[in-house]
């Protein structure tokens, strides 16, 4: 089994591992976390669909779906939502949060500055314990 997340990244020669987390991996949904790690872009299902149809042209939106579906379930990538938007899907697997460009449409993972005490900046009930973190900002990105 592949646990460290070095091995997690697609080798440039596109190899398969068997089993990434203990999920065994087919052929689609390698093809579909190489996508994802390929393009960080935070895509929704149907855009992964449309992205994998020239490796995999017999591919369905259901298998897409269901690959999503065991890579979030195996937390190999995440599923992320925005108000009434489709769910997109995010490879980054450190804590990090969201930056939503309002005028483009895209969305850009923001990083915490190291150090950085959540405690510090929001005012929790006393002896509360985080245990994830889901943070979108909304606004637009410099032209």
């Amino acid at each position: 089994m592949i646990t460290n997340e070095s091995s997690l990244h697609p080798s440039p020669d596109g190899e398969m591992p068997a089993e990434i987390d203990g999920l065994r991996m087919t052929r689609q949904r390698w093809e579909t976390y190489r996508l994802l790690m390929g393009q960080r872009d935070h895509p929704t299902a149907n855009e992964v669909f449309i992205r994998i149809k020239d490796r995999l042209p017999n591919i369905s939106l259901a298998t897409v779906y269901n690959c999503l579906e065991a890579l979030v379930q195996h937390g190999i990538v995440r599923q992320v939502n925005f108000d009434r938007e489709p769910s997109r899907f995010c490879p980054n697997l450190a804590e990090h949060g969201h930056f939503h460009d309002q005028r483009s449409g895209s969305i850009r993972d923001i990083a915490f500055k190291p150090g950085v005490n959540l405690a510090d900046v929001l005012d929790l009930p006393e002896g509360t314990l985080i245990t994830d973190i889901e943070l979108t900002l909304r606004g637009e990105l410099p032209s």
